[in-house]
């Protein structure tokens, strides 16, 4: 019964987690949308790998994590930067000329795999998220990590991250296609509008987090 209760619980952590637009759900987009389904597998193959090791990191390490402060505001403030250097990235590069001297299609021809173990490996986003849930699963009973059961749970959230990022690629890619008058301004207009605004939100969070003035201290 603990292996099944880790398994759904795993993957419906997961799946939720992964269903919000985030660049690796942008990124894997674009690889279907122009390489195909069997590619887009192999780039969200790529994502788990890395997903794998950091999930069983931060479920065995979650209390350390989250007691360390100065590991937090550096991945914190990393967003920020992170964000707004995607917002330019897919903005710049949508506005690129097939002849240009850099554009989608040329990362395209790196092997999908290898891009999604790359810009997962950068996805330090994932490493404070991962950490909370775990620490909150582990503190509430909802998940049992002694000796094989952590990896009924490491299962079963690897399943989820696959198929939330699977089911909301193909959805949107769907969508774009039945839409092809609103699709054209996806890349240009609403994929950066929408790193900026996650960029704006995550400013909002590290001030009210780290450098707000509290009301002891007014």
């Amino acid at each position: 019964m603990k292996k099944v209760k880790n398994i759904a619980i795993g993957f419906l952590v997961s799946f939720l987690g992964s269903i919000p637009l985030g660049y690796l759900n942008v990124v894997g987009l674009e690889i279907y949308s122009k390489s195909g389904f069997n590619n887009l597998t192999l780039f969200l193959f790529g994502v788990v790998f890395i997903e794998a090791f950091v999930i069983y990191f931060t479920l065995m390490f979650a209390k350390k994590l989250v007691n360390n402060k100065k590991l937090m505001k550096v991945i914190d403030l990393f967003a920020i930067v992170f964000m707004f250097v995607l917002a330019y990235f897919f903005y710049s590069n949508a506005r690129q000329t097939p002849n240009s001297t850099f554009n989608s299609n040329q990362y395209l021809m790196f092997s999908p795999f290898i891009i999604g173990v790359i810009l997962n490996c950068i996805n330090f986003l994932q490493v404070p998220f991962w950490t909370s849930w775990n620490l909150y699963l582990i503190n509430g009973k909802y998940i049992a990590i002694e000796n094989k059961l952590k990896y009924y749970y490491l299962a079963g959230t690897l399943m989820g991250v696959f198929l939330g990022m699977l089911s909301l690629i193909v959805v949107l890619q769907t969508f774009f296609q039945k839409y092809t008058s609103f699709s054209k301004y996806v890349m240009p207009v609403f994929i950066p509008l929408f790193f900026i605004v996650l960029g704006s939100v995550q400013v909002f969070k590290v001030y009210k987090k780290y450098f707000k003035p509290s009301v002891l201290e007014g």
